[in-house]
């Protein structure tokens, strides 16, 4: 094995920047929000400025890059990681904590008739009812049930988890952002070659539409590791070590496999750096793929995992 985070030590966080740019042509599309559409602002130099990818969107998409949707399993250097798996009645796999969007809180596994997971994270976590939550201790069992979610974050909103208190914020949070945006404006037509004249409220007749791109010189994602919120977790350095890796692997295999956002928002990756702390190489992908599995069999021989890893919730309507 030949990662090696000791040059992380001090730092209170590991911040990359990777460049990015249509992998054809000028325009792509950014996320959009209900009543608001592309998240437009002006930087604090006059700049405009435009919303990429959001926050939220991000942790989906570091998160996607983990499962093999056709195995329906963890990538390969990934398997042995806890997740929490929901099947039906008659075992036919569901979703599971890794795809949903508010993870281990997923009312699919907390709001149902099974209320294994739900009982049992009231054990785990009894006496936190009163007084300052005790972070350390849901770390630890978010890390045995559910690996995913330490990394990413969770708000358990529950009454009968410490009173709805219980909150994780991300270690590892992301955005894409695109500087001196400008709109490129285009449009287009549906049409009914066979009553274009017909009513369109039912799907009939030709549609004319317009279309809001955009274009911009410098498009930028930053990923930001929270390391002094990680160490002041207390994990162990096995843990430490691990979820450090893991991280690097989001990073890396999103920006490696993961950046066709939307049809019309292909990029491409052009230049990775790490600008704290400086000096620091972030692993390759390939350097990380191999030493992953040796890291989550370390992880699960020291008792940091549930046994087995996967915990299966049966989801009853």
């Amino acid at each position: 094995m030949t990662l090696d985070f000791s040059e992380l030590a001090t730092s209170p966080r590991l911040l990359v920047e990777a460049d990015l740019q249509p992998i054809q042509g000028t325009r792509f599309q950014p996320t959009g929000f209900p009543d608001l559409g592309a998240a437009r602002y002006d930087g604090p130099d006059g700049r405009s400025m435009l919303l990429v990818e959001s926050a939220q969107s991000m942790a989906n998409r570091l998160e996607a890059v983990c499962w093999d949707t056709a195995a329906d399993d963890w990538c390969p250097p990934l398997k042995g990681l806890p997740l929490i798996r929901v099947v039906d009645e008659a075992g036919r796999p569901l979703t599971n904590s890794l795809l949903e969007a508010h993870r281990i809180n997923s009312p699919y596994i907390l709001e149902g008739k099974d209320r294994s997971v739900l009982d049992m994270l009231k054990s785990e976590l009894a006496g936190m009812e009163e007084g300052a939550v005790d972070l350390r201790g849901l770390a630890r069992v978010l890390l045995r049930l559910d690996t995913n979610a330490l990394v990413h974050g969770v708000f358990l909103a529950k009454k009968e988890l410490a009173g709805g208190r219980l909150r994780l914020p991300r270690i590892l949070s992301a955005f894409i952002e695109a500087s001196d945006a400008r709109v490129a404006q285009s449009g287009g037509v549906k049409n009914d070659h066979v009553n274009p004249s017909g009513d369109t409220a039912r799907g009939f007749g030709n549609v004319p539409f317009s279309r809001d791109e955009y274009t911009a010189p410098r498009i930028t994602a930053f990923f930001n590791i929270d390391l002094a919120q990680l160490r002041g977790l207390a994990l162990g350095p096995e843990a430490e070590t691990l979820l450090l890796a893991l991280m690097c692997y989001k990073i890396r295999a999103f920006l490696a496999k993961g950046l066709r956002l939307r049809t019309a928002c292909d990029l491409d990756l052009q230049d990775l750096r790490v600008t704290r702390p400086v000096g620091f190489d972030l692993p390759g992908l390939a350097e990380l793929e191999r030493d992953l599995p040796a890291l989550v069999g370390e992880a699960a021989g020291a008792g940091l995992f549930a046994d087995p890893p996967e915990t299966v919730v049966t989801w009853r309507k």
